[in-house]
């Protein structure tokens, strides 16, 4: 019986869908996603449980590699984002659904740039723009090279602001362009394959010394705000000018009227700023792996996908060209012409231990 139990755990039950994403994404899940999903398959349903963060996430995706070599559960169905690559040595082990394979439906409708692995497949998408008051900076003016935001940032002084690299995305992006900008502004010489702790030296370190002569320039002479959310209030506030944020939170925000109408948004066109597409795994040793299966075709459908952009100010995963003609008009400003990307992995902690280390030394981590 025990040797019965080890081989064969029974399906049924919730999806366990884990998440290490903000809390409007959760929110989503719980309040969008699972009565939609619930509706549609009728008998299903889903558990979201979030894992905190990239570390979370990936000690789940460790347990469920260790799982499928003992043949026992997961406990883990659904990832919300995550990249196949990690843990080490889990592709070939066998321990992702490959999609491409799987022929899911509507695959074909992906737009290309979502694409990383056959191993994940993409929902939704952001990216971190630059949102200004365009009562304050006419939008002709609004910088769009990195050397155009840095003279405005210096000359402005006080007006511009980011959150610190571990709190948020939008500050971490931010401090990642900056990576970007004195490395040939090519993001392909960031994978997750290739940190070393002599790499990350030679490749970050010139970017603190950029970050470190920009800091007196910053609101409060070298303040960071707590989160993505903070750096919005403060433009909400008219205390900065212009701070770094999602795409997706900043368009919600607008919706919602925390921002007004005259809040501008911009993009580097030297480079633009750091986002990626989200997208979900599902390990092969899933207890209910067909369960979710049919969430992760789901999220593809017009109705999620259009969801992604109205409930969340997202990217849609699909091409907008499959999307009615008033979204894509609607939205024209934010669709991506490009989106690089960085590497989580060993690089995250050598991005936030050395920005606090080098950039800001004096603050307290917590």
């Amino acid at each position: 019986m025990p040797a019965l139990t080890r081989l064969s755990f029974a399906a049924g039950g919730p999806v366990n869908v884990f998440t290490g994403a903000d809390a409007n994404i959760v929110d989503f899940w719980n309040n969008i996603v699972a009565p939609a999903f619930a509706k549609a398959h009728p008998g299903e349903s889903i558990k979201v449980i979030d894992a905190g963060d990239d570390s979370g996430l990936r000690a789940i995706a460790e347990r469920a590699l260790a799982a499928l070599a003992s043949k026992t559960d997961p406990h883990a169905d659904l990832f919300e984002a995550f990249d196949p690559k990690l843990p080490a040595g889990g592709i070939k082990a066998g321990l992702w659904v490959d999609f491409k394979q799987a022929k899911i439906p509507l695959y074909d409708h992906i737009n290309a740039m979502a694409f990383q692995s056959d191993y994940s497949l993409p929902y939704r998408g952001s990216q971190v723009l630059l949102a200004y008051d365009s009562t304050k900076l006419d939008p002709k003016k609004a910088p769009k090279t990195w050397a155009d935001l840095t003279a405005w940032i210096k000359a402005n002084p006080g007006q511009f602001i980011y959150n610190r690299p571990d709190k948020g995305g939008s500050g971490g992006n931010f401090v990642r362009r900056a990576i970007h900008e004195v490395n040939g502004r090519d993001p392909a010489k960031f994978t997750i394959d290739n940190f070393t702790p002599a790499y990350a030296e030679k490749t970050l370190t010139p970017a603190w010394k950029l970050l470190q002569d920009l800091a007196p320039s910053l609101y409060d002479k070298g303040a960071y705000t707590s989160g993505n959310t903070q750096s919005i209030q403060l433009l909400a506030q008219g205390v900065v000018t212009m701070v770094p944020v999602w795409s997706d939170q900043i368009l919600k925000a607008i919706k919602e009227g925390v921002l007004p109408d005259t809040t501008g948004l911009v993009q580097l066109t030297d480079l633009a700023l750091c986002g990626d597409f989200n997208r979900m795994v599902i390990p092969t040793n899933a207890t209910n792996k067909d369960a979710a299966m049919k969430l992760a075709a789901f999220m593809l459908t017009d109705e999620m996908q259009k969801a992604v952009i109205t409930e969340i100010g997202g990217f849609p995963a699909i091409s907008w060209d499959y999307l009615p003609k008033d979204l894509r008009d609607k939205y024209a400003d934010v669709v991506p012409k490009s989106i690089p990307t960085f590497p989580q992995g060993d690089w995250s902690p050598a991005v936030n231990d050395g920005w606090y280390r080098n950039v800001a030394p004096n603050l307290a981590r917590g």
